[in-house]
């Protein structure tokens, strides 16, 4: 039981990605959408390029979206309405009626009129008004004058003509109209405002049971236009897919994924898309593990490439799913954005080409989509850097945007032959999708305190040398900081003549050396007397100090949290490499009995173009303070021997870097020291 404790301790990093690879593959497949994939690949206005296609079933060819939408308005704008009607409403008017009516009956207008005729006349208006209803003042601007309604009044209904009802606007004219020629004509104007009080709307607009038979009706509304039988031809090989050939087609693919997902298939099609989704997620261990084996042996960039994965698909499902017409606003070039702030071109491209892949078994006509996210992850790529400046990052998104808008043009021209289907709605998708890619800046921020990563805007931070790290490094060991300042410059110069990432290796450059802080006048640079305490030391313990100012820079870098990124160069910076100088002093002691690797730095050695060009400038910057006369012959004759020591000691070995890219740097390093001394061609005299 222990040994088998053990080794689950010795391989929890091979087991946690184990883990970690399942468990994105599941997740991902639960995201899937619940239908299996057409085989065939339909273009509108492109030749079938299959060979002829029969139908495997019958089914029907069914309208288009377009199609559907407009009956589906065309039954909204002719519906019937419905009313519904109150009986309560003329019991309560009648009641009021009897009771208000008697303060005219005791007016002295109405002293010589039968009361009993008089209040008689004026409840057969009431009579008159509610005869076919009143309609509800509010609900007369739904219908058009004229038109046939449907009153409804419990389980009977009774169709009408809308101007046989009684509204308020023509209430005073039929009063006008009921008493002018009557004996009662001098009281009008007292009945007008004691029916203006007490009459009330007995008919009402009734939404409710209206839009129930608006949706019934477009229920029961046909969505085919035909029938297709089996083994019927559907298309040749060549013809063009458009017209009915291109709707019996659509026809047949919704038919092919309604019968496909059943329960009988369910654990087939979802087998198979797990296959496909692993294999994609292979491919990318497998790039990482034979080019960028750093991020592979790091479970956190590892857990944090997996994760922008997942997120990538999950947004772009959620948006699928809940609105599919705006699935081009879902920005997935942060997925690239941030992939290369945090790590380089090569693996951002490749993430992205593979989560492009992942997603076109999400979303429809996937042909198009994932031609226009390869281009836009390509663009966005190659156009983005330095995000510490923000400017970069608006102009890169604008081309991301026009390319975008110019694929799309193209392909709509291809799809319809002309530009007048052009959905201008999509450019406007577009640009709001450029929009939301500036969240990226926001997600960098997030994602460098949560995985403790580093990008372009935390190194123009840490770059500050007004910070309280570096400020310390100039009290202690002034020296060091001028050298580190000179070794930043060397570097920085370097970098942009490569392509390498000039602040990443400026940023290390400054930071190096820090290891120093701690026993500062063990190193030539920080004395400024003539005293030299090593010379009271052996040279083994002299070697020791000096070799341990790397150990001590990175205790003191993870004290002050510095990124895994700057704690690289400080632990690669001088390799494998002896500390040759003591090496040869205790050789002059004890010939016989040297142990050489007392006398070298623990490494690693470099593992990256950066840390590379920090090893080459660090060294010849140091050497070039031990010449005392400096020429320009003296300075390439001193890097080229530094240089060429090193990649004869194999220290560049793991640094992914050129012989041609080296060169580069011995010359830009040559140039600068020149510049530093101030040398300049020594003409015959």
């Amino acid at each position: 039981m222990r040994d088998f404790i053990n080794k689950l301790y010795q391989n929890h990093a091979l087991i946690y990605k184990v883990v970690l690879f399942l468990v994105t593959t599941i997740t991902i497949i639960y995201l899937f959408p619940k239908g299996g994939q057409f085989k065939y690949n339909i273009q509108k206005g492109k030749p079938w390029q299959y060979e002829n296609l029969y139908a495997p079933f019958n089914f029907a060819i069914l309208k288009s979206d377009q199609e559907i939408n407009s009956e589906s308005q065309e039954i909204e704008a002719n519906k019937q309405l419905f009313f519904i009607e109150v009986d309560k409403v003329v019991e309560k008017v009648k009641k009021s009626y009897d009771k208000q009516v008697l303060i005219i009956l005791q007016d002295s207008l109405a002293v010589d009129f039968n009361k009993k005729k008089l209040k008689s006349f004026g409840a057969n208006f009431i009579t008159k008004v509610y005869k076919n209803g009143f309609l509800n003042k509010l609900d007369n601007d739904r219908i058009s004058k004229n038109s046939l309604i449907t009153i409804r009044k419990g389980n009977e209904a009774r169709d009408i003509l809308s101007n046989k009802l009684v509204t308020t606007d023509v209430l005073v004219s039929q009063l006008h109209k009921y008493f002018v020629n009557s004996r009662y004509r001098n009281l009008e104007k007292k009945f007008t405002t004691l029916f203006f009080e007490i009459i009330e709307p007995n008919i009402f607009y009734d939404d409710k049971f209206t839009q129930k038979i608006i949706n019934e009706d477009i229920s029961n509304m046909s969505i085919a236009v035909g029938l297709v039988s089996e083994n019927e031809r559907i298309i040749s090989k060549g013809d063009m897919v458009e017209g009915m050939s291109y709707e019996i087609l659509i026809s047949l693919k919704k038919e092919y994924d309604s019968q496909l997902w059943s329960k009988s298939n369910y654990n087939w099609i979802v087998f198979g898309y797990t296959i496909l989704v692993a294999l994609v997620l292979s491919m990318l261990l497998l790039f990482l593990y034979n080019y960028r084996n750093e991020i592979f042996e790091d479970n956190t960039k590892l857990t944090f490439i997996f994760l922008n994965i997942f997120l990538i698909v999950l947004m772009v499902t959620v948006v699928q799913k809940y609105w599919i017409d705006y699935i081009y606003v879902a920005p997935i070039i942060i997925l690239p954005i941030i992939l290369k702030a945090f790590f380089d071109a090569r693996l951002g491209l490749f993430v992205h080409m593979l989560a492009v892949l992942i997603l076109g078994f999400i979303v429809p006509n996937s042909f198009e989509f994932i031609f226009l996210q390869v281009i836009a992850g390509i663009v966005t790529i190659l156009t983005v850097s330095e995000l510490y400046r923000r400017a970069n990052l608006f102009i890169s998104i604008i081309k991301i945007t026009a390319v975008y808008i110019l694929a799309y043009f193209a392909f709509s021209i291809i799809q319809e032959g002309n530009t007048q289907q052009l959905n201008w709605s999509y450019f406007g998708m577009f640009a709001l999708n450029g929009v939301l890619s500036f969240l990226s800046l926001f997600l960098i921020l997030i994602y460098e305190k949560v995985f403790n990563l580093v990008s372009d805007v935390s190194l123009l931070e840490l770059a500050n040398t007004n910070s309280k790290l570096l400020r310390e490094l100039n009290e202690k060991a002034p020296g060091t900081f001028q050298h580190s300042m000179q070794v930043a410059n060397l570097a920085e110069a370097s970098a942009n003549e490569i392509g390498a990432n000039a602040m990443l290796v400026r940023t290390g450059a400054l930071f190096h050396d820090i290891g120093k802080m701690k026993n500062p006048m063990y190193f030539t640079e920080n004395q400024t007397t003539s005293v030299n305490p090593h010379n009271e030391l052996s040279p083994a313990d002299s070697a020791k100090i000096i070799i341990d100012h790397v150990i001590n820079g990175v205790e003191i870098a993870k004290k002050y949290r510095l990124p895994d990124r700057i704690i690289d160069f400080i632990r690669t910076h001088h390799g494998t490499s002896t500390v040759y100088y003591f090496y040869k002093k205790q050789q002059e002691i004890t010939p016989e009995s040297v142990d050489i690797k007392k006398f070298q730095y623990p490494g690693p050695i470099p593992f990256s173009k950066e840390s590379a060009i920090l090893m080459m400038c660090d060294a010849c910057e140091a050497a070039s303070k031990s010449i005392k006369e400096p020429t320009a012959l003296l300075i390439d004759d001193l890097v080229e021997r530094i240089i060429n020591g090193q990649m004869s000691n194999g220290q560049f070995m793991n640094s992914d870097i050129t012989f041609k890219e080296i060169d580069t740097i011995k010359k830009v390093i040559k140039k600068k020291l020149n510049n530093i001394y101030h040398l300049r061609i020594e003409y015959p005299e």
